[in-house]
């Protein structure tokens, strides 16, 4: 490591796009640093169809209607799929290495039309991909860094893709980290990644976790690494709140991260994965929808644990579903749970967390760890011995598109809190999965308390919304977080229907 971690300021864009808009109690500019807040709705446009926007009769549903295929050099080794600008984005690499990824046209989601692709002998199974758009003239020491990228895992360490190019997608960069060992499957390898621009966390299985400075998508480097004391699966971040989840492991652990590249556990937060029983059950990966911990259950059965962590020092059981599968990966989306069970991918309703109930379940040769929701479809997902071109299908399992815009289930830091790091991120949930592209200094807003804007930098990752403030917040300011109607969306370009206002104050004294 040749360098710190550079300060947010370094980072500029040049050009300001748009006036403020939607805040009439507010300047925009009372400080006369020339920002303003771009509209709501000021995201960069859709490339794509957007979401499947087809209807489907009671007898289509839970029927395989097409098959994705990746290209030429694709290993039929395929995990979730993601949402960017309009299009889907489907990553296609075994465990062993090497692969690439691919856009497709969804809006007739039985008819998806290929897009653009790219290939790297670097990358490696993807569980995890963190997307980020830099706005044009967005420059880091004097070079311009403008453009799409999608963090991804590595065989050895992790990789950046250019995404600005949808018609043929290529790898940017590609950093090795210290003690990933290949071949592995479980033991020393990067098995996530979570990327709150401009960090980058990575889960690196018994490496624990670590904290990239990823300022520069051409040039990640490592800052830090802290060891959760489990084999790390999943990492999720939520503002200033970071889930580490075990693989085929019976914990997680909770830390606050109010500063980035100093985590913290936090008392209380190491937590068992345990059913309605109290007893401990390994889980093969996990997720976080607001306050939710998602957990796909792997012993003694498939189906799903869901835990409550609003108040992180002390994890409550909520509900779960035991089934006879083999759970694999976990996905929330309004209300219902996806999970890949090995043998069958199954939906449940958990709408009524005291009344779950199972919707439908879908059939795929292989391994079918992973079922992605994606509007009124799923994408079902093999990771191995899949059939010849058919590792990724498409399954009707609700009638109507979509039309739904997402909702707030929480903000971190949290409404009315205290204390806050100066150097916090703001962190937004989800009932859904977000269009990453929707997330900016617009569609959300943070304000000090003489009313001047905060400058920052969006990014997105399936459920979660992540602000990062370009500079240190102000020692004992009070601030306010708006969540702008009509300006977050989900796949569909459904936006959010109404204003969610938070506030907390920062450590320290003005």
């Amino acid at each position: 490591m040749t360098r710190g971690p550079l300060p947010f300021a370094a980072l500029s864009v040049v050009v300001q796009l748009a006036a403020c808009s939607g805040n009439p109690d507010k300047s925009g500019d009372t400080a006369g640093t020339g920002f303003q807040f771009l509209a709501p709705d000021a995201m960069p446009p859709l490339r794509g169809g957007g979401g499947p926007a087809t209807s489907f009769s009671t007898d289509a549903l839970w029927q395989g209607c097409a098959p994705l295929h990746g290209g030429d050099k694709d290993y039929k080794h395929h995990n979730l799929v993601v949402t960017w600008r309009g299009h889907l984005l489907m990553p296609w690499s075994p465990e062993f290495g090497s692969g690439g990824m691919t856009l497709f046209d969804m809006a007739d989601p039985c008819a998806p039309t290929h897009v653009g692709e790219g290939w790297s002998q670097t990358m490696r199974e993807s569980h995890a991909i963190g997307l980020m758009h830099l706005p044009e003239g967005t420059e880091l020491d004097g070079v311009d860094i403008a453009g799409d990228y999608a963090a991804v895992t590595g065989v050895l360490g992790v990789e950046i893709w250019d995404l600005s190019d949808e018609t043929s997608l290529e790898p940017l960069s590609y950093v090795e980290l210290e003690d990933v060992f290949y071949p592995d499957s479980y033991a020393r390898v990067v098995l996530s990644v979570f990327w709150q621009y401009p960090w980058l966390y990575v889960g690196a299985a018994d490496n624990g976790v670590l904290v990239l400075d990823a300022s520069d998508p051409s040039s990640p480097f490592e800052v830090m690494r802290f060891d959760p004391d489990i084999r790390v699966a999943g990492v999720f971040v939520l503002g200033d709140l970071l889930l580490a989840t075990s693989a085929e492991g019976r914990e997680s652990v909770l830390y606050d991260v109010g500063v980035p590249d100093d985590p913290q556990p936090i008392p209380g937060g190491r937590f068992e994965n345990a059913d309605h029983t109290g007893v401990a059950k390994e889980a093969y990966h996990g997720n976080l929808v607001g306050d939710m911990a998602l957990f796909a259950r792997k012993e003694g059965g498939g189906g799903f644990m869901m835990y409550d962590v609003s108040d992180p020092t002390a994890p409550t059981f909520v509900t779960d579903w035991q089934s006879d599968g083999n759970g694999g990966y976990v996905f929330y989306d309004e209300g219902y749970i996806f999970v890949g069970e090995s043998s069958v991918g199954r939906v449940y309703d958990a709408r009524a967390t005291s009344a779950v109930e199972l919707v439908g379940e879908v059939h795929l040769a292989g391994d079918l760890d992973t079922l992605t929701p994606y509007g009124n479809v799923v994408v079902a997902s093999v990771d191995d011995e899949a059939e010849d071109d058919i590792a990724t299908m498409i399954f009707p399992w609700a009638e109507a598109p979509d039309s739904t815009g997402p909702e707030v289930l929480r903000v971190r830091p949290v409404d009315g809190a205290t204390g806050i790091s100066p150097r916090v991120r703001i962190g937004v949930g989800f009932n859904e999965f977000i269009e990453p592209s929707s997330v900016f200094a617009g569609s959300i807003r943070l304000w000090d308390s003489a009313g001047r804007p905060v400058d920052g930098w969006g990014s997105g990752q399936e459920t979660i919304a992540s602000l990062s403030p370009k500079e240190d917040l102000i020692p004992g300011e009070t601030y306010t977080v708006e969540v702008m109607a009509g300006g977050v969306r989900d796949l569909n370009d459904n936006a959010l229907a109404e204003t969610v206002t938070t506030t907390f104050s920062v450590a320290g004294t003005p």
